[in-house]
């Protein structure tokens, strides 16, 4: 690469324009959750899905999110409630048309399916419709960023925004960034998180970020407590939220995670990095998620559940 063209590169990257446009790539919980809080702050967003039916199934889920939202705000006035509610609404439209989504966004995250593959597809094509300045972002738990954004021509440009479940309540929200990733982009990503309420904590582009760098191997290595006979998955559960003071225990965390989510999750890094012991498999994992058993959207796990 030419000093000319260096130079030209590091001056597109020094500043970037506010975000106050953003689009959604999937509107499934995290996605209808990141839009509620990206609408509620006064943005301007857009949600897309594969169809008319998924995107009408999520404005309805967000609208109940917010009449919950009202109650504990505006707990005795209606009409207030009622006006919150549609000022929120007012700032979000659903299409089923990325490329014309991202048309005139600053911001885009996706949050689709885990699948590396078909994320790359969705962000080489949005890298050749969107405008030049627009930050490109994966709320991706477990697939290296860099990956991703391997993709598309912006790598300066591109980051992670990993909100947490549900995202109307979790405070966090991590950025990422890539070796790529220019101060620019990673500013604006980080004020885009504290304008939507969060608490922002910044990480380099690693296996499972921060938080879930911690958590999946400690819930797996509970799991394998129990292959080992242990203590019972009750057991640990007790021991943990009282002696540690956690809020729930490995195992009830495990089950609202989804146990097909945390042996993709483990499966994935083991598969980067397959001689490191924290991301040994789980034979009672593979057991339960071959079974149909995934925790409580399932009906049973760990646990069972009423459905």
């Amino acid at each position: 690469m030419s000093l000319a063209s260096k130079m030209i590169i590091r001056a597109m990257s020094s500043s970037t324009q506010p975000i106050k446009t953003v689009a959604i790539i999937g509107s499934g919980l995290m996605g209808s959750g990141i839009a509620q809080v990206a609408a509620a702050s006064g943005h301007k967003v857009t949600v897309v899905d594969q169809s008319q039916e998924i995107v009408d199934k999520a404005s309805a889920s967000i609208q109940k999110s917010l009449g919950r939202v009202v109650k504990k705000k505006f707990p005795d006035d209606s009409k207030a409630q009622q006006t919150y509610i549609a000022d929120v609404m007012s700032h979000l439209s659903m299409e089923t048309n990325a490329v014309a989504a991202v048309k005139s966004a600053d911001l885009v995250i996706e949050a689709i399916v885990e699948n590396l593959d078909i994320k790359k597809v969705l962000f080489s094509t949005l890298d050749k419709e969107a405008p030049s300045h627009t930050i490109f972002a994966s709320n991706t738990s477990s697939i290296p960023i860099k990956d991703i954004a391997s993709s598309t021509s912006r790598l300066d440009r591109f980051g992670g925004l990993h909100f947490f479940n549900p995202v109307p309540v979790m405070k966090l929200v991590e950025v990422i960034r890539t070796p790529e990733t220019s101060d620019a982009t990673y500013s604006a990503l980080e004020a885009f998180g504290k304008a939507v309420g969060k608490v922002t904590v910044q990480c380099k582009d690693t296996p499972g970020f921060i938080v879930n760098r911690l958590l999946v191997p400690y819930m797996m290595e509970a799991v394998r407590l129990v292959e080992r006979g242990e203590a019972t998955p009750k057991d640990v559960d007790t021991a943990m939220k009282l002696g540690a003071g956690y809020p729930m225990g490995p195992f009830e965390l495990s089950d609202y995670v989804g146990l097909d989510t945390m042996k993709f999750i483990i499966d994935g890094w083991m598969e980067r990095d397959p001689n490191n012991p924290l991301f040994s498999k789980s034979e009672l994992l593979n057991k339960l998620v071959a079974e149909g058993k995934f925790g409580a959207k399932s009906g049973e796990g760990f646990y069972q559940y009423k459905k």
